[in-house]
């Protein structure tokens, strides 16, 4: 029962993680009147990190599918 539930919250939990990590970017934006190509910069550069994790998460599927 624990697994069942970890294995479907944890990527719940960081979905959410993830777009309230992109309303804050896009709150940042706003906040400091970047304009569209500085809106554009915090995003490709503050959202790096999750779009990395999104592409493990990928691989790993793909990877683990093939099996």
């Amino acid at each position: 029962m624990r697994e069942t539930f970890e294995a479907w919250i944890t990527p719940l939990m960081i979905g959410g993680l993830i777009l309230f990590m992109s309303f804050i970017i896009w709150d940042l934006a706003r906040k400091s009147r970047a304009g569209k190509f500085g809106t554009i910069m915090l995003f490709i550069v503050l959202g790096a990190g999750m779009l990395g994790y999104i592409i493990k998460v990928v691989i790993t599927y793909l990877m683990e599918g093939s099996t």
